[in-house]
């Protein structure tokens, strides 16, 4: 699992019929690397905000409930705030 923030929507007037109803979402990883990659969003994100993302494809099949899709980055959870130690920072 990782932590991204999402930047931007992904925009297709023609996709596979196997991405039909799914929304895309550009993420950019938040370890340092500044990464942008496209992510399928399970978790109703938006632009702005930090999600947990799970980067495994297997996982994407469970979260989005379709064995069928290929996903390998799946966005499964918008992260509120974190705590480091004593310290609690809002996203």
């Amino acid at each position: 699992m990782r932590i991204a923030k999402v930047v931007g929507n992904v925009v297709s007037t023609v996709k596979d019929v196997s991405y039909e109803g799914y929304k895309l979402l550009i993420i950019e990883n938040l370890d340092g690397s500044g990464k942008r990659e496209i992510a399928f969003d399970a978790a109703d994100a938006g632009v702005g905000d930090t999600v947990l993302l799970i980067a495994d494809g297997g996982g994407s099949t469970i979260v989005l409930d379709d064995k069928e899709v290929v996903a390998d980055i799946t966005i499964c959870g918008v992260i509120d705030h974190y705590t480091i130690g004593d310290e609690t920072v809002p996203c």
